[in-house]
């Protein structure tokens, strides 16, 4: 955000920051080192020399002023605990090198041989970590070398007991192994403290070839299981979910050896003598110490970003065998966010609780600033505006505060939690701050500091808006008077992109974070509906995305998620009023409501610009996805098999399943570069499936920007491989109509056999586009409509006619074929109340079913539409949930949706609570149906991996495990 809506609202607000001690590189506690290489911040090293011999003193360009219900765990089949990677040895991550100096002083992400800037240093501001304060590992490699060997540590009687625990803390089912000596006991014990190895045997329900049966059975005989291991007093009990007969030898005891046991070579029996057992238990804890000491080295030198590779292991065959499942309450990888925004707070306003609960989480975020939103200088609220002298460099580095301040809170609860501020040479030859949170240095800080444009949508060449169009040739700096950042620069618009490059290539995000790139504009007066400086800003993060995936290969696959900016404040809210509250709490601690300098800076702790109304236009009562919030991407086809399409590296990844108990393959990209987040799946009439979704190309010169609709179909039913991207054009011909701004299509069969594809367009209309007979299309054609928001949706009924819904800013309307083949009928109000944007269809009972949102609640909404006689709805009931936002995604007897706290909530069954799944994901759900009694339900974690999971289409049913598909989502 920044001053200058275009709709009433606060004025833009800033962030607190103490100042840097640049004795520190980043990352390391050492001297810089003026002639050493850049190390793993990977800026271009000749940055260097061009900062060093460029220096930009043009005078600044006035900036023009701003116009005036209980939680509960999923039903899964039970299961033993999972932690880590499951499969053979070369699909292990590496471990971490071992330290020899434990305590040794540390600071996150190392770096080697930035230049040395002289900087004051903030009072509460802490340089030398504790070794027993550093915060429990969350990266998938720091889980399997901390974890295990606490799990691993064996009582003096020679035997050892693993227990899983839950995400939540709540124990999991116990999990043992004898550990007798043996001759290959050492190297048992090591892999041990290597990996936490899942049970054999799991019981795989989400291949769909067990059912409810199955489940019941695998509970049944892990309960003997631990019957038999307790009458026996016997410490090596499993509690793996049983296969098809690794639990029956588990529950029948009598000295059969332990499956896992006999892969790994160990024979010998339990109490070989009390000085073995005494040198078997030392053993044990030490090698639990190293890998301990391990891990806090890796979590330190990394500063919570992932491992190079994330673990650094061998990624395992793009088509090997399938890893294991999750249990239930088994936390999945984490995944690294980057999220980079325009302003100071424009992440707070518009990406919370998305930002909060990944913080919560543990996952490694990094925040990244384009501008230093100096605005007009004047740190006031406006009542004290006119008083107040302006100061650009201190009302940036105020801002700065506020962000350090509420960024602190959120990770530790203290928000004057220290920082350690340090500067780095960016790829694009200026220099950058980076801060890293000293309790939690997985919590990352990039500021850029380029000037901003001051105002919403006016004429301003000095700002990424005139970069962009090339008005002017560079953007100056604009540093914050306590930046450890002391050489001015200036970028021209291919330096932005290769820095915005630069910090992709040093944080390997899996999951990218931006705003809205074409927000559009309002009907009446056609000014932006964000601020410029928002749009113009995500659209170089877009550019460098694209740049990033195509010439970075040493990397891991990343999604990307779109957030809608100031227009939130004219749509339903969508939080309910707890994760409101908390959203408001985080804007308060930004506003610095009570004027204590608990940051030691002059320039103040936050912005006070916000401070008479820190919730802005309703902002913070709202989140919306501008993009990815389609829930038919996961489809299946005639041979039960299944298929899933996201958007990976700007290009469509497909995810293969044949037939209804084959080896998952994927995800395999199809050729063709700058797809937007948000692909559907619709299967044809001859059983070929065809995908579509929106392209976004540059063009040589910048009003060449377009966004249009694609799709590619599959060649032959149910085998691999897609045909050419095939282009349907857009109705918003020219960027600066309404600034390309169109939906992700909604698309459908109807009757016939022929497929429609339908858009919103910019002006808030119904647009769409039919197959003819031939296999060509027809133009675009005006449905009506106004009002229109998000994307619409679409699906068949019974008799074959087309239904069309879309949600508006007060209800939803609808279009409806009179019959199959016949054009649809006019915009019909459907009379329902307002709804939160995303909207999910269906066919089914014999019209179209519909399913939203409750404003202000979260609760899921549905209703029954019928075409006979015109467009009607037959009633609504509220479903409940778990006070989340966003997408649902139906199938079935299944509904599920985002759970309050980022986690996958779900139904099983009409009138059964909702449960909660450890996955936190990117975009939307979906489901399908495989076969006539099987459920199938997808996500995209936020490490860009798919995760899947089935159920009987049966009252008491439950979700298998969740299947974590292909290898772990690592450099290749």
């Amino acid at each position: 955000m920044s001053d200058g809506h275009p709709r009433p609202g606060p004025p833009a607000g800033g962030a607190p920051g103490p100042d840097p001690d640049p004795t520190h590189r980043y990352g390391q506690a050492v001297q810089y080192e003026p002639d050493g290489q850049y190390g793993q911040y990977a800026w271009n090293q000749e940055s260097q020399s061009q900062s060093q011999s460029q220096q930009y003193h043009q005078a600044h360009l006035p900036h023009q002023h701003q116009h005036p219900e209980p939680v509960r765990e999923f039903h899964h089949a039970p299961q033993a605990g999972w932690s880590g990677w499951t499969g053979g040895a070369d699909d292990r991550p590496h471990q971490p090198q071992q330290f020899h100096e434990p305590h040794a002083r540390f600071l996150p992400q190392q770096t080697d041989g930035f230049q040395r800037t002289d900087a004051p240093v903030l009072p509460q501001q802490a340089y030398e970590f504790q070794h027993p304060g550093f915060p429990e590992p969350r990266h998938p490699a720091d889980a399997e070398t901390a974890g295990p060997p606490t799990a691993s540590r064996a009582p003096a009687d020679g035997r050892e007991a693993g227990t899983a625990a839950a995400a939540d803390g709540t124990p999991g089912p116990a999990r043992t192994t004898t550990a007798a000596p043996d001759p290959a006991g050492g190297r048992r014990a090591a892999r041990l403290a290597r990996e936490a190895e899942a049970p054999d045997g799991p019981a795989r329900a989400a291949d769909g070839r067990k059912g409810t049966a199955a489940g019941r059975r695998a509970a049944r005989l892990a309960r003997e299981a631990r019957a038999t291991d307790q009458a026996r007093g016997r410490a090596e009990a499993s509690a793996s979910a049983p296969g098809r007969g690794g639990s029956r030898r588990a529950a029948r005891g009598g000295g059969a050896v332990p499956r896992a046991q006999r892969r790994r070579g160990g024979g010998g029996a339990a109490g070989q003598g009390p000085q073995r057992n005494h040198r078997w238990a030392g053993l044990v804890k030490a090698v639990a110490l190293c890998a301990a000491v391990a891990a806090a080295g890796m979590l330190v030198l990394r500063a919570g970003t992932a491992v190079e590779g994330l673990g650094g292991g061998s990624p395992a065959a793009p088509h090997g065998p399938d890893p294991a499942p999750l249990a239930a309450g088994a936390v999945p990888d984490p995944g690294r966010v980057v999220q980079i925004v325009a302003h100071p707070d424009d992440d707070l306003y518009f990406m919370n609780p998305d930002l909060r609960y990944s913080i919560s989480a543990g996952h490694p975020v990094t925040s990244v600033y384009l501008t230093a939103g100096e605005a007009d200088g004047v740190n006031a609220a406006p009542a004290k505006g006119a008083t107040t002298a302006p100061n650009k460099p201190a009302y940036a580095e105020a801002r700065q505060n506020g962000i350090r301040a509420a960024y602190a809170k959120m990770a530790t609860g203290d928000r004057s939690s220290a920082w350690k501020r340090t500067v780095v040479p960016t790829k694009g030859g200026g220099h950058a701050e980076v801060d890293v949170l000293v309790a939690n240095p997985r919590v990352n800080l990039v500021w850029l500091q380029l000037r901003e444009a001051g105002h919403g949508y006016a004429d301003v060449p000095d700002s990424l808006h005139g970069l962009w169009d090339g008005k002017v040739a560079r953007l100056e700096s604009m540093l914050s008077s306590g930046t450890p950042v002391k050489q001015r620069f200036a970028y021209s618009k291919d330096q932005v992109v290769q820095t915005l490059v630069g910090v992709l290539e040093q944080y390997t995000p899996t999951t990218v974070r931006f705003q809205d790139p074409t927000p559009g504009r309002y009907p009446d007066t056609k000014q932006y509906t964000d601020h410029q400086d928002h749009f113009y800003g995500a659209r170089f993060v877009q550019m460098a995305t694209a740049a990033y995936a195509k010439d970075v290969k040493d990397r891991p696959r990343f999604a990307v998620q779109n957030y809608v900016g100031y227009f939130n404040g004219s749509l339903p809210s969508a939080l309910d009023p707890q994760e409101a509250k908390e959203k408001l709490d985080s804007l308060d601690t930004y506003a610095w409501l009570d004027r204590q300098n608990h940051c030691g800076s002059d320039a103040g702790c936050g912005d006070l610009k916000v401070s008479d109304h820190p919730a802005g236009n309703r902002w913070t009562d709202s989140i919306n996805y501008a993009r990815g919030t389609g829930t038919n991407w996961l489809t299946s086809d005639k041979d039960h098999g299944l298929w899933a399409f996201k958007v990976l590296d700007g290009q469509v990844a497909v995810w293969h399943r044949p037939g209804p108990v084959g080896a998952w393959r994927g995800p395999d990209l199809l050729p063709g570069t700058g797809m937007d987040p948000g692909v559907s799946a619709v299967t044809l009439k001859d059983g070929r499936i065809a995908v579509f979704g929106t392209r976004t190309s540059f063009g040589a010169r910048p009003a060449d920007y377009k966004r249009e609709v694609v799709h590619a179909v599959q060649k032959e039913p149910v085998a691999d491989g897609f045909g050419e991207w095939q282009s349907l054009g857009t109705p918003e011909t020219a960027d600066e109509t309404w600034t390309s701004d169109i939906s992700a299509p909604a698309v459908s069969v109807d009757g016939t056999g022929l497929l429609a594809a339908y858009v919103r367009d910019g002006a808030y209309g119904l647009r769409g586009r039919v197959q003819q007979a031939d296999g060509g299309w027809g133009p675009w054609e005006k449905h009506g409509g106004e009002d229109l928001h998000g994307a619409p949706v679409t699906a068949t009924d019974g008799a074959g006619r087309r239904m069309v819904l879309s949600a508006t800013s007060k209800t939803v309307v609808g279009w409806a074929q009179p019959k199959p083949g016949a054009p649809l009928g006019r915009a019909t109000a459907t009379g329902l109340p307002d709804t939160t944007l995303p909207l999910t269809a269906e066919g089914r009972e014999g019209g179209v079913r519909l399913w939203f949102r409750k404003p202000g609640s979260g609760n899921v909404r549905t209703a029954l539409l019928t075409a006979d006689g015109g467009l009607k709805v037959n009633h609504m009931t509220d479903l409940g949930g778990l006070n989340g936002f966003g997408s649902v995604t139906a199938s079935g007897h299944v509904l599920a949706g985002r759970a309050a706290g980022g986690q996958l909530g779900s139904e099983v069954g009409p009138g059964r609570p909702w449960g909660r799944s450890p996955l936190m994901f990117v975009g939307a759900p979906s489901s399908t149906m495989t076969g006539r009694n099987m459920v199938s339900l997808a996500v995209v974690g936020l490490d860009a991996r798919l995760y899947v999971t089935s159920s009987a289409d049966a009252p008491d049913a439950y979700l298998a495990p969740w299947q974590p598909v292909g290898p772990r989502n690592a450099a290749p």
